[in-house]
């Protein structure tokens, strides 16, 4: 299987823009072929890997009644996920996105088993460990080619409404990984997740691991406008990694949304550790996860459709609206979760602690509290997405920066489920999500201001022009 296009696949890139093409249009072939069924595809692998590991990780403490190995793993997942991440736009220049893919794909399986391995065999804390280390690279591929493939395949008109499909066909998978935890652990007194539940999540990840194969590569795919993405070149290894620094030379104002990367997962650990898995029961927590992720649906729609490709605005006003938008909501969020937080410790939720039920008194607030949290996730990372790609349409250049994203968001976590597991207080990590939150997206908007414009010209796309 090459995935290198041939001298006349490759030939008019450079006036694509202005050049409309024809796609198939009858049948299947046509339908196969269009940009939103390629990104659909692209989504449900996404439902079957880190949708998985999402309704795993919202169980809090991976679904364990100690929350420690699961935040050590996590720790080890995300150091390793931040260090390769870097380099791994690089990667995916060199292989193309099919390989990558399904590279990235199979680590979510095995650390899934590495918790069933835990369930049977107790003491095995270790191998989650050095499963999430494994995990981290894995992740770092898989998430660098998505980011790239989902933000060139749309026009700049399509982008949030792409962005918003993807990421609530993303969240189907914890919606489903939720439901199928809340049913098989619905009579359980033990606090924890059983076997079967491990095992369907295994199940699925399989699948996702095989849906690469049917992608079709970057070069064959013409958006709705008639433009062609632009083919992946695969250069040297030498030119890959020194198209990082290119890259961060030619559009250096990409520094400002650093602290909103480096936010961007770090208030999981809060949400689901030490809200979700400090204060209720595992069949509430498996409720809690499923509304969680099924509030991601409407909030990436609503913010991506609605708002930041509403045609009643510039792109640039739709740019400060969104980050507008979602900074009011972390107010908003935060200052309820603060309620909450200044009513319980480390002490006095502990694994012997009674824990909240969705039948006690006071639940549906508590559980209005994820959904809202959940709204915000999905709109910060649709937000995000949607900024690097009003930067560039190139999939080269847009691995890249998805490269940087992955790595700064999984440096942040690292360090805050390292914080967690060594059991610094609630209140101390709450505050430091909290302020993270509000510093990131305020820290975008001089990157905004400088650097969004109304149309991507092509003097900003980097790596066409480079000298591969």
């Amino acid at each position: 299987m090459s995935n290198t296009p041939t001298e006349v696949e490759k030939a008019n890139v450079a006036d694509s823009d202005a050049t409309p093409f024809e796609r198939p249009s009858k049948g299947l072939r046509g339908i196969y072929h269009r940009p939103i069924t390629q990104v659909s595809i692209l989504g449900l692998m996404c439902f079957m890997c880190p949708g998985m590991f999402n309704a795993l990780t919202g169980l809090g403490g991976g679904g364990q009644i100690s929350p420690v190995a699961s935040a050590n793993a996590s720790a080890t997942l995300y150091a390793t996920f931040a260090f390769f991440a870097f380099f791994s736009g690089s990667v995916y220049n060199v292989l193309g996105p099919r390989v990558t893919l399904w590279c990235g794909t199979w680590g979510y399986t095995l650390y899934i088993a590495s918790y069933l391995a835990t369930n049977i065999h107790p003491g095995f804390d270790d191998f989650v460990v050095v499963a999430g280390a494994i995990l981290g690279v894995c992740a770092a591929l898989l998430w660098t080619a998505q980011g790239s493939l989902m933000m060139s395949y749309p026009t700049e008109a399509q982008k949030g409404m792409f962005i918003g499909v993807f990421w609530s066909v993303l969240s189907l998978g914890g919606v489903v990984g939720s439901a199928v935890a809340f049913g098989a652990n619905f009579h359980s007194e033990t606090n924890s997740v059983g076997n079967g539940t491990y095992v369907g999540f295994i199940i699925l990840t399989l699948i996702g691991v095989v849906l690469p194969i049917i992608l079709i590569e970057p070069y064959k795919i013409i958006r709705d406008d008639g433009t062609k993405v632009t083919p992946i070149r695969h250069p040297s290894w030498k030119t890959a990694f020194f198209s990082l620094f290119i890259a961060l030379k030619a559009d250096p104002y990409i520094v400002f949304l650093f602290p909103m990367f480096f936010a961007s997962n770090y208030f999981y650990t809060w949400q689901f550790n030490d809200y979700n898995g400090a204060l209720f029961n595992i069949r509430a927590r498996s409720l809690n996860n499923f509304v969680y992720w099924t509030s991601q649906i409407f909030g990436s729609f609503g913010i991506g459709f609605l708002v930041l490709d509403s045609p009643c605005f510039r792109r640039r006003t739709r740019a400060f609206l969104g980050c507008g938008l979602v900074l009011v909501l972390v107010f908003i969020v935060h200052i309820w979760a603060y309620s909450y937080q200044k009513t319980y410790t480390r002490a006095s939720t502990g694994p012997e602690a009674p824990k909240m039920d969705f039948t006690d008194p006071g639940y549906a607030a508590h559980v209005w509290l994820m959904i809202f949290y959940g709204l915000l996730d999905s709109m910060w990372q649709t937000t995000v997405y949607w900024l690097l790609g009003a930067m560039s349409n190139d999939p080269g250049k847009l691995a890249v920066f998805t490269g940087f994203y992955k790595s700064i968001q999984s440096a942040g976590a690292a360090g805050v489920w390292r914080v967690d597991a060594v059991q610094i207080p609630y209140m101390n990590i709450f505050v430091s999500t909290w302020v993270l939150a509000a510093v990131g997206m305020v820290a975008a908007l001089p990157m905004i201001y400088m650097r969004v414009k109304d149309h991507t010209d092509p003097e900003d796309e980097t790596m066409s022009v480079l000298p591969f």
